[in-house]
């Protein structure tokens, strides 16, 4: 049981991590409600697990790539310009007005929805973060402690696990503040999730020029 408490642990400490990720699922939860939030969730845990997937098979070749010089720099900057788009067309876009709570379902339509299943995707995609945490993940628990391939099974189901109660929860939180909140307060939470990955962007871009 100890690579699952691992796992867990794991998945505790990448939760609590304040990021674009947590900005998006709050403002897609308090803006149209669990469905949606638990869509943005989703293209987060499919990133994550092609993430998961990619550096158990291929750890030795990742390594390898992330040493060239040039691998940072155009991985921090692509991601650091997604950043920013999704940030100014976050604050550019008019947010609806919140229904009543007695009309608490809201109408989504599939195009929506697949929308918002990419925007929790791209977000943690092209966050170069993501991938050098799994990265490092895989080098310094699963390859540090040798683990078997069932043993490191265990320990992937325990982060994943984790990380997806823990974004649902954040989204169930989102969902219950909502009927607290006016037009004017979603304004605001938008405002400042957009300024938020526009300052997660340019914060990459610089570490990648500058440091």
């Amino acid at each position: 049981m100890l690579p699952l408490l691992q796992g867990i642990q794991t998945g505790l400490i990448l939760a609590i991590m304040l990021g674009p990720i947590f900005f998006a699922l709050i403002q897609a939860g308090v803006e149209r409600g669990m469905r949606a939030g638990l869509m943005v969730g989703l293209g987060i845990w499919i990133s994550d697990l092609i993430f998961i997937l990619t550096v158990f098979f291929a750890a030795s070749f990742l390594v390898t790539v992330t040493e060239w010089s040039g691998f940072k720099a155009i991985f921090g900057s692509v991601g650091g310009f997604i950043l920013i788009g999704l940030g100014v067309g976050m604050m550019l876009t008019k947010s609806k007005p919140l229904p009543a709570i007695s009309e608490e379902r809201l109408e989504i339509g599939a195009r929506t929805y697949l929308g918002l299943w990419a925007k929790g995707f791209l977000i943690n995609t092209i966050n170069p973060f993501t991938f050098f945490f799994w990265l490092s993940v895989m080098s310094l628990i699963v390859l540090g402690e040798d683990y078997s391939t069932d043993y490191a099974s265990l320990f992937f189901i325990g982060v994943m696990l984790t990380i997806i109660l823990t974004d649902t929860l954040k989204v169930a939180l989102a969902k219950y503040i909502r009927r607290y909140m006016t037009d004017h307060h979603i304004y605001i939470l938008r405002m400042v999730s957009g300024a938020a990955l526009v300052v997660f962007g340019i914060v990459l871009m610089v570490k990648v020029f500058l440091l």
